[in-house]
C-alpha cells in the first residue's frame, strides 16, 4: 500500500456507504454476501467482512439473525432547539413548546441526592463527595425518547430550600434561572460545550439505538457571579437530530 492509500476494506467500505447514501441501495435492502463483495470489489474474505463491519458501527446496516445483513432507514434529522430566549412563564423552551396542544413531548424524571463524582465536582467547584441532587430527564416525542438528560445541583446551594427538588414545590419544573432567583441566586451566564461520542449501553438502549452508535453531548453549566449552581449533560442521538442554536444579540 503506497502513502496515503486507504486499505482495501475502507475503500469497499466507501464504495457501499455511497450506493447506500444516493440510493443504489435503499433501506430494507440485503447488503451483498461476503462472497459477493469478495467476487466484485476482488478482495479476501477479510477485507469483505471488515467491510461490513465498519458498515455495521456507522449504523448503515444492521444483521437479521439467519436472514443476512439490511440496510437500515435512514431517518430525517429533526432540530433539538438550544435557545438563550427565556420565556415570560419560566417555563424551559422544550416545557413552553408542549404547552401547545398539538405538540406531542412528554418527560419524566426523577431525583436522588448522591455524592459528586471527580468530573462532576470539577464541574461545580466543589469537593468529589460533596452533596448534589441529581436529576435524570428523559424526553419524548410521540412517545419515542429523544433526548436524555442528567443534572447535577449542589445541596451547599439548594439543600433545604422550596427548591431542593427541580420537579417538585412550588417552583417545580421551571427552569433553573427561575428556580434560583426564587432562593435570591442571580444566575447571569450560562456555557455550553458541545461534543459528540460512542453512545454508552444504557443510553442508546433509552434512546432506542444500536451499539456503535454516536451521539451527541451537550455540557450545559450555569453560574451566578462566577460560581456555579448546576451543570448537566444533554444526550442526543446524533442520526436523527441536529442541535440547532438561537441565540440573541445584544
Amino acid at each position: 500500500m503506497t502513502f496515503g492509500e486507504q486499505p482495501a476494506y475502507l475503500r469497499v467500505a466507501g464504495d457501499l456507504r455511497k450506493k447506500i447514501v444516493d440510493g443504489s441501495l435503499p433501506p430494507h435492502t440485503r447488503l451483498p454476501s461476503q462472497a459477493r463483495i469478495r467476487e466484485e470489489y476482488g478482495v479476501s474474505d477479510t477485507v469483505a467482512l471488515e467491510a461490513r463491519k465498519v458498515l455495521m458501527a456507522e449504523g448503515l446496516v444492521e444483521g437479521r439473525s439467519g436472514s443476512g445483513t439490511y440496510v437500515r432507514e435512514r431517518p430525517v434529522p429533526r432540530r433539538v432547539v438550544r435557545s438563550g430566549y427565556r420565556p415570560a412563564g419560566g417555563a424551559t423552551p422544550f416545557r413552553q413548546e408542549q404547552a401547545d396542544g398539538e405538540a406531542r413531548g412528554t418527560w419524566e424524571s426523577s431525583s436522588r441526592q448522591a455524592e459528586a463524582s471527580g468530573a462532576v465536582a470539577e464541574r461545580l467547584s466543589i469537593r468529589p463527595g460533596d452533596r448534589v441532587m441529581c436529576t435524570k430527564y428523559v424526553f419524548r416525542d410521540a412517545g419515542e425518547a429523544m433526548m436524555l438528560s442528567t443534572s447535577w445541583e449542589p445541596l451547599a446551594v439548594t439543600g433545604r430550600t422550596p427548591v431542593m427538588l427541580p420537579e417538585e414545590g412550588p417552583l417545580g419544573g421551571m427552569g433553573v434561572v427561575e428556580r434560583m432567583a426564587a432562593i435570591d441566586v442571580v444566575v447571569d451566564n450560562v456555557t455550553e460545550e458541545v461534543g459528540a461520542r460512542p453512545g454508552l449501553a444504557e443510553e442508546l438502549i433509552s434512546l432506542g439505538g444500536v451499539p456503535g452508535h454516536v451521539v451527541i453531548v451537550v455540557q450545559r453549566t450555569y453560574y451566578a457571579s462566577g460560581r456555579p449552581v448546576e451543570t448537566a449533560d444533554v444526550v442526543i442521538p446524533a442520526d436523527r437530530y441536529r442541535v440547532a442554536y438561537h441565540l440573541p444579540v445584544k
